[in-house]
């Protein structure tokens, strides 16, 4: 599918199924607390994450909470997202770096976002499309997988296939691209199914059920 017809075809078939502004699916406040809210969706659902961090940010009030906060005591607080012994080292990490280098403010810059600790290409562009409305493109498991079955890109490496996105798509439509797809992923082309019967986009995908991965 690399035709721009086609593009804008797909593109016009998913606002008419998922017509939402790009609201993102992790509830947050301040700038600071999406960014640990993207920390903690690593290897976890939004839903869970959005559960841990209401009672979370109802404890940490602020950046500089987090950066003094003894890691036993958050470690179980965000026990149920996983992996949390990682993710609150790169917490405290996060916060004071936040501190010392930018003085509690949010970079918008990708070279200085992923400078921080625990923060990639995907959790950096959650914050450029969120906070700063720049353009992002966001290779989340299901953004990865939909759009590999679809045939707009042709790798399952998360960088690859973002700059492969990055290349096809109109940039105005990269955000909402980003939310549109993860309804698309989580509804209808799971990971464990994918629903080919029921998909509104079967016509031009190039990945039909029997071989879909």
């Amino acid at each position: 599918m690399n035709k721009i017809n086609e593009i804008l075809n797909l593109l016009n078939l998913l606002d008419e199924h998922y017509p939402h502004d790009g609201k993102c699916f992790l509830n947050y406040n301040e700038d600071w607390q999406l960014l640990i809210a993207t920390i903690l969706s690593a290897q976890c659902t939004d839903a869970r994450v959005n559960l841990v961090t209401e009672q979370l940010f109802k404890k940490y009030h602020s950046i500089e909470s987090f950066a003094s906060v003894n890691i036993s005591e958050l470690e179980s607080d965000i026990k149920s997202t996983g992996f949390y012994h990682n993710k609150a080292k790169n917490i405290i990490l996060c916060a004071q770096r936040l501190l010392e280098v930018y003085g509690g403010k949010m970079p918008s810059d990708i070279e200085e976002l992923t400078s921080l600790a625990g923060v990639g290409r995907k959790t950096a562009n959650v914050i450029r499309g969120h906070i700063f409305s720049i353009p992002s493109i966001v290779v989340d498991t299901h953004v990865k997988r939909v759009s590999y079955r679809l045939g707009l890109t042709n790798t399952i490496d998360p960088e690859k296939a973002e700059f492969q996105l990055m290349e096809i798509l109109p940039k105005e439509s990269w955000i909402k691209y980003n939310q549109q797809v993860i309804s698309h992923g989580r509804e209808i082309c799971t990971a464990k199914r994918a629903g080919c019967e029921e998909c509104f986009l079967k016509e031009i995908c190039e990945k039909k059920i029997e071989n879909s991965t």
